[in-house]
């Protein structure tokens, strides 16, 4: 029993190191057969999304900087234990290595020129607290805040595409299904003028060419049916990209369907939403913030620092060693250092300089992304209500050319031309539902929108 216990727990060890590192984070899957919302798929990508899960940890990383500049607040410990072997010419006291921060106490006398090694211990631990130096630690902690929140916002950038990507991905997915319907049922309705024209062929009352030229319209029909599933496949890839799934992605539905609505608000109020909502922005803004922070920390150079120093050590040739005890404050003020910080301090203006055009650019950039999105989604609304005009006139089209053909007063060709334009017009109005769902979660990228209430 315990045999077997122990080889089921080497053969879990071994899956477990031969699992790539991908797995080891949990996945989230929708269930087979689901009915997904784009809320769900939304989510489901935040949560898988490889590009996120790095954004994330960047973020991460940069608050643990500020922690590290926030370190150099609080009092430094340093500990020191070595054994040395050295003759001790031309001093009567002990030889070590000295870690920087145990005074050196010379004696007198000695042995002259000896070349036996002698017995050298040293043990001691010393403290540090920062004091004062004019700006540069409060500078840093302040220049790696605002880092750490623009890698936030950078984050908030990366939920924003994932957010919009996906939407797209669902909007050409449900367009896409709704192509194969749409060529399903060209199909059933060929079939029926195939059936149609055989009869009427049979009878004498046609031709055998509209037996030919409905077998013909049937095969195109079969043709646009596979291209349709075809895409509706690839359109279920794409989508199981962007929501991070891989290869175990199951089966499912989509619950919602391509519909649209009124056009409202205007350019000037989301330009408006953009700039208090753009994570890309707020990024600069950040960055800015940082650049200035770095300006104050230069500026500290040209005033000393003020630091506070105590420590103990035990220093001998033989044990016990002797003690000593130090304390202390030091003043470190650079005098001259070649005009390093007056050129630093004037790098990073100019650095904060830069980064205030970008601010401006993008702002710009902002506002015609905002109205391009804007006039897209208008023009989207206005195709829509085109392709109604269009779809119903060719509903109409159809039916009379499939009256007259029954009557015996029109041909195949009419027939078979009106079938054509009414499945076109059918695709054409898909193709602006989705246009249009596109153009507003475009809109919704464009001002930021899609992030609030994430």
């Amino acid at each position: 029993m315990v045999l077997k216990l122990e080889r089921a727990l080497g053969v879990a060890l071994l899956g477990l190191l031969l699992v790539p590192a991908r797995a080891l984070w949990a996945i989230s899957m929708p269930t087979p057969g689901q009915r997904l919302a784009l809320g769900d798929a939304i989510q489901l990508s935040l949560e898988n999304h490889p590009r996120r899960m790095a954004a994330r940890s960047e973020a991460g990383a940069e608050e643990q900087r500020v922690a590290e500049a926030q370190a150099a607040m609080l009092p430094q410990v340093y500990g020191i234990a070595q054994y040395l072997g050295a003759t001790q010419n031309g001093i009567d006291g002990t030889n070590y290595l000295n870690p920087g921060f145990i005074p050196r106490h010379s004696g007198a006398g000695g042995e002259p020129q000896a070349w036996s090694l002698k017995n050298n211990y040293l043990g001691g631990v010393a403290v540090s607290q920062y004091l004062l130096d004019f700006g540069r630690v409060r500078g840093q902690i302040a220049e790696q805040t605002d880092n750490a929140d623009a890698a936030q916002a950078q984050l908030k950038l990366t939920d924003l595409d994932l957010v919009f990507e996906t939407s797209q991905r669902y909007f050409a997915m449900l367009a896409a299904t709704e192509l194969v319907k749409v060529y399903g049922e060209a199909i059933t309705e060929r079939k029926e003028q195939l059936h149609e024209s055989q009869v009427k062929a049979q009878a004498g009352l046609t031709s055998q060419i509209d037996v030919y030229t409905a077998q013909a319209e049937l095969a195109r029909a079969r043709v646009q049916l596979l291209d349709a599933r075809n895409n509706v496949a690839k359109a279920k890839a794409a989508l199981d990209n962007a929501m991070g799934l891989g290869i175990a992605a199951p089966d499912y539905r989509l619950a919602s369907n391509l519909n649209y609505s009124d056009v409202s608000g205007s350019i000037k109020d989301y330009f408006t939403t953009a700039l208090r909502l753009r994570p890309d922005l707020r990024a600069l803004e950040d960055e800015a913030r940082a650049a200035g922070a770095r300006i104050t920390e230069y500026r500290s150079d040209f005033l000393p620092t003020v630091s506070a120093i105590a420590g103990y050590s035990a220093i001998g040739s033989g044990l016990p060693a002797i003690n000593n005890y130090d304390v202390g404050v030091t003043i470190t003020w650079p005098i001259f250092n070649g005009m390093l910080t007056t050129h630093q301090v004037e790098e990073a203006r100019l650095r904060r300089e830069a980064i205030e055009h970008s601010i401006t650019d993008l702002r710009q950039h902002i506002l015609l992304e905002v109205k391009t999105a804007f006039l897209d989604w208008q023009t989207a609304l206005q195709r829509i209500h085109q392709a109604e005009v269009t779809l119903n006139a060719a509903r109409v089209e159809l039916e009379l050319a499939q009256k007259r053909y029954t009557a015996g007063l029109g041909n195949i060709i009419e027939l078979t031309d009106a079938e054509r334009f009414f499945i076109q017009d059918k695709a054409a109005y898909v193709d602006a539902l989705y246009t249009f769902a596109v153009a507003k979660a475009g809109l919704q990228r464009a001002t930021g929108e899609s992030l609030e209430g994430r």
